[in-house]
């Protein structure tokens, strides 16, 4: 069934479609259309900020318990409507069933989390260096914030922003990614539900030039005090850019090739278990997606015997059934797994995981494919690439897709070489038995979140997200740490002495004997 999605600003729909119309399809059937939309332009941005701007102080004024009385009403609310929303996932970006109900999950952990916040956006009594004055600190929300966000994690990571900024008091403006408008709309209706004044969240829809000219405005015209942005490293650098013009840090969760080490100790079948939801889970499309695999040369054959078997029997294709993963999510990334990050593999690679590479078509086929025919949909072969070298563009390029490189090394500092050497800084994982491997792997890896014999995708909701490098800005979302994003502290002096008195100068000393020496 097909529906009509706009943006909603102030509590309303758009009726008209200033950017034009789009139709949202199904990527795992091409012909069937999920949502026609109205799409905004950058006028339509500007106006929701104006919206957010009319709204967030009177939002703000609310006790922050009473905020969060709204958070706690999302979370139970996204909990009654959890198969209906985690089916619309599926449907709309390909994602498999189960995961699906995962990420929802993310939504009502994220909520409940926050709930408990609304009573806990402590400040502190700081003791002053003069008599008869008191010195306070407090947490004040920063106001607007425009949040961006990627389509490979539809709901969750839109919840990491949204949910704390709102409870802390700021008013927000939401553009999610194009490609998932069905989705995007139905958890904003959602949140309205949940007892948001007009005009508190507002959603915009609309494509990536229009809404960086929109941003540009509301930025020019001080209509928008923080950005969040979840998306490519190249985007990301871009708004860092602009957002740097008005003296503003944005949030910046940006891409990963994200490293997982197995140890010549290591649980090999556990390794493998663990690369093989991390590389092709949501069909590598996810920025904690594994980039490559980097194995001691003393276990690399029995491990990639074993890796290689796992991705060559793995269910692929309809994501309602039990599958690995589904299609890609959307034409363009097809497109770039096809046209570019194939291309990234050399004569000295070689080449395992499928039937054949690039998409999954009659004259190409998966063996094993779950479901009618792999050519209604955007369904791409899995493919492994053994023989990686430090210097290969495919060990320092992030790969959005099913694509996992391996190597191998001799050398902890080769290891780590291989495993920092790209630049980027998101994810890592290290498969071993040993601590001091896996401390030493901690201390040296420049990844922002890090495992121990587990996946590099899976992050819980009061853990801290983000990265470093080329992965972000050192910003950090989930648990209390996100919070520093959404406020501002305010240092409150009171001095009741009935007289000025000076910082750093009227202080009183205390006079001591500094020659005293004890005798010998």
């Amino acid at each position: 069934m097909s529906r009509t999605v706009a943006s909603i600003i102030a509590g309303r729909p758009a009726t008209d479609a200033p950017g034009g119309h789009q139709t949202s399809t199904n990527p795992s059937d091409t012909g069937e259309t999920v949502a026609d939309v109205l799409l905004g332009d950058a006028a339509t941005f500007v106006a929701a900020c104006e919206a957010a701007r009319a709204a967030q102080r009177e939002w703000a004024a609310v006790p922050a318990p009473v905020r969060g009385r709204a958070i706690q009403q999302l979370g139970r609310l996204v909990e009654d409507n959890k198969e209906a929303l985690s089916r619309l996932v599926t449907r709309e970006i390909g994602k498999p069933y189960a995961e699906s109900l995962g990420e929802v999950q993310e939504i009502v952990d994220t909520c409940n989390f926050f709930v408990g916040e609304g009573r806990r956006l402590y400040g502190q009594t700081v003791p002053s260096e003069m008599s008869d004055k008191q010195l306070f600190t407090f947490r004040n929300p920063v106001g607007v914030a425009a949040i961006i966000t990627a389509g490979n994690f539809p709901v969750a990571v839109p919840s990491w922003y949204l949910v704390p900024a709102l409870l802390c008091g700021n008013a927000a403006v939401w553009k999610p990614a194009e490609y998932a408008p069905a989705t995007a709309e139905a958890l904003a209706q959602l949140f309205l539900h949940a007892g948001l004044p007009d005009g508190v969240l507002n959603l915009v829809l609309a494509d990536g030039p229009q809404t960086f000219a929109g941003l540009e405005q509301a930025l020019d015209r001080g209509l928008v005090d923080k950005v969040g942005f979840t998306g490519s490293s190249a985007v990301g650098a871009e708004i860092g850019a602009l957002c740097g013009r008005h003296l503003q840090s944005p949030c910046l969760e940006l891409g990963g090739k994200n490293p997982l080490v197995v140890m010549a100790d290591a649980d090999l079948d556990l390794a493998v278990e663990g690369a093989l939801f991390s590389g092709f889970g949501t069909a590598g499309q996810r920025c904690t997606s594994l980039g490559t695999v980097i194995v001691d040369e003393r276990v690399h054959d029995d491990f990639f015997a074993r890796l290689k078997a796992a991705v060559e029997e793995a269910p692929i294709g309809d994501p309602s059934e039990d599958v690995l993963y589904g299609p890609m999510i959307h034409e363009r990334f097809l497109e770039r797994f096809e046209s570019e990050w194939l291309g990234l593999v050399r004569d000295h690679h070689s080449v395992h995981g499928s039937t054949a590479t690039g998409r999954i078509t009659a004259a190409h086929p998966r063996e094993g494919f779950v479901g009618d025919d792999p050519e209604k949909g955007l369904f791409v072969h899995p493919t492994l690439v053994d023989g990686v070298r430090v210097d290969d563009d495919l060990a320092n390029t992030e790969t959005f897709g099913p694509l996992v490189g391996v190597a191998s090394f001799g050398d902890w500092e080769e290891a780590m070489a291989l495993a920092n050497g790209h630049g980027y800084g998101l994810s890592a994982s290290i498969y071993t038995t040993s601590p001091q491997s896996a401390f030493r792997y901690r201390e040296r890896i420049g990844a922002g979140m890090v495992s121990v014999n587990n996946s590099t995708s899976g992050a819980e909701a009061h853990l801290p997200f983000g990265g470093n490098g080329k992965s972000g800005n050192g910003s950090r979302q989930s648990g209390m740490w996100v919070i520093d994003q959404f406020t501002r502290w305010q240092s409150l002096n009171w001095d009741y002495a009935g007289k000025l008195q000076k910082a750093q100068m009227d202080v009183a000393d205390i006079e001591g004997d500094l020659d005293y020496r004890l005798d010998e």
